[in-house]
């Protein structure tokens, strides 16, 4: 990766007027922002489909993008909506948050009104979109028509002969036609509008840093259509299912119920599966970040229907043969490792044998001692956060959550300027790093406080709902991102280093 740096902002906390942040003139016009400030990257969360709990990594299926991303905007203009489908259906009424109940409820009421329209008249390209996609697209639809006509319900608590892909479920689907037609529609405005989106980013040199979750959810396409792919018994229950083990900040673990993959069976042809995968990630995003890097080394297997993840115990991954086996199908992967947590010497052999950057995360710095997330001890081939999602955000870090001794280090650290915000501080800290890659958090350019919070792991509500305010991006802002990029050579066409003659 080139010298550069870029901006994590989940397409979901953009602002507009549809309840939650979209594909539409407000993500373009994030995108001008960044060019404008000479960022090369915008790193975004998972875009698959959430469930329970509003989780982009516990989504229906590996493959299937979020309707609730597409634009209805451009649905008008193309004929399949008209405003009065929008008006007066409830999205939520506080625009710096999601609201996820509403929106549940309110756009598939108007979403359902566009495929009235368009099974009247489809575009001239929608059976090829099907044709091309027809191995995942398909299976998704009928799990998705087959939840629905079952109230929703997980798919292990539907009738016996629906549990498994097969004639039952193909009936209902053949009976509920429209039903399996919405789900192709919303697929195929999803594709279309993000192909247009992720085009007019490349066109002004920014990349899309996608986020690859290593597990699927139990409730899932996948388990429902490839019960093959995991480890299951008799009754097509998990064997076991992932987490993490405990550590410092919990002493039960981390209990995150994914089944865990069959790793045998997927090695014996290939890793076809995963190959599959990456394939369609990078046909969305231009740099995969892999999240649980460490679980292809060895991952935390809990037996299923243990009370907590403490019952757990390490068992050994593919390693990185699988790593090299994609490499031989698909060329050189543009991968981040997510290589946080609990790093053995193999995790390490791994990931610097796959030759991946690593992350390192400037808010896990300040003990005290040497650490290993001091910027002084960065390599080049790393990216530098000062959090990720999954943390704070940088002023309640340092307002709140800090202790004395380590806001003490943090200022002295980063020579924080008398008036400068900390998280100003810290963000220019990682720019003038030797990481080849910095990526600063929205939510701590804006210097917000924890209710910008994206998520607080192993809790359950209240995560995944913050959104940027429309107008939140000054002048001011931009001319501070624009001098860190410039001051700190972070524009990749003048990032060279000029040896002297």
């Amino acid at each position: 990766m080139e010298r550069a740096s870029g901006v994590l902002m989940p397409v979901s906390s953009l602002p507009g007027p549809y309840g939650i942040g979209g594909f539409g003139w407000n993500a373009y016009d994030f995108v001008d922002f960044l060019a404008s400030c000479k960022q090369h990257y915008w790193q975004i969360l998972p875009l698959t489909t959430t469930s329970y709990g509003d989780s982009p990594y516990q989504s229906f299926s590996a493959r299937a993008g979020n309707p609730n991303f597409i634009d209805f905007a451009e649905l008008i203009e193309a004929g399949y909506l008209e405003q009065r489908d929008i008006d007066g259906v409830y999205l939520g009424s506080d625009p710096s948050n999601v609201d996820y109940g509403a929106i549940f409820g309110g756009r598939r009421q108007i979403l359902d009104r566009a495929a009235e329209r368009f099974a009247a008249d489809k575009p001239a390209d929608f059976d090829d979109f099907i044709q091309a996609n027809e191995d995942w697209l398909i299976p998704y639809c009928e799990f998705m028509t087959v939840k629905e006509e079952c109230g929703l319900k997980a798919f292990w608590e539907w009738p016996a002969e629906l549990r498994t892909r097969g004639e039952a479920s193909a009936k209902v689907c053949a009976d509920h036609p429209a039903r399996m037609l919405y789900h192709q529609m919303t697929q195929y405005f999803f594709d279309r509008q993000w192909s247009r989106l992720k085009a007019y980013a490349n066109e002004r040199d920014i990349l899309i840093i996608g986020d690859l979750p290593i597990y699927v959810s139990r409730d899932s396409v996948e388990m429902w259509a490839t019960p093959e792919l995991f480890k299951i018994d008799a009754a097509g229950n998990p064997v076991s299912v992932a987490g993490t083990p405990p550590d410092q900040f919990s002493a039960t673990g981390q209990y995150w119920g994914n089944p865990i993959y069959d790793w045998d069976a997927m090695e014996s042809d290939g890793f076809s599966w995963w190959e599959g995968r990456i394939r369609a990630a990078l046909d969305m995003y231009d740099v995969i970040r892999l999240d649980h890097f460490r679980g292809f080394e060895a991952y935390w297997e809990v037996p299923f229907s243990s009370p907590d993840s403490s019952y757990g115990s390490w068992t050994q991954g593919p390693g990185l043969k699988f790593f090299k086996t994609l490499e031989e199908k698909l060329g050189t992967l543009p991968i981040i490792a997510e290589d946080l947590g609990f790093l053995t010497p193999g995790v390490i052999d791994m990931r610097d044998n796959s030759g991946f950057p690593g992350m390192k995360i400037l808010q896990f710095a300040f003990e005290g001692t040497n650490s290993y997330y001091l910027p002084h001890n960065y390599i080049a081939n790393t990216v530098a956060y000062v959090g990720t999602h999954d943390n704070e955000t940088a002023r309640s870090w340092f307002e709140g959550t800090a202790t004395p001794r380590q806001r003490e280090q943090a200022a002295l650290y980063t020579h924080q300027q008398a008036g400068e915000p900390m998280a100003d501080a810290l963000n220019r800290t990682i720019a003038a790093s030797v990481s080849d890659t910095c990526i600063y958090t929205m939510q701590d350019l804006l210097n917000l406080g924890n209710e910008a919070r994206i998520n607080t792991p192993a809790t359950l509500g209240g995560n995944w709902t913050w959104r940027m305010l429309d107008g939140a991006i000054t002048r001011e802002l931009e001319h501070k991102l624009t001098d860190w990029t410039e001051t700190y050579f972070r524009i990749p066409s003048e990032a060279e280093i000029e040896l002297p003659q």
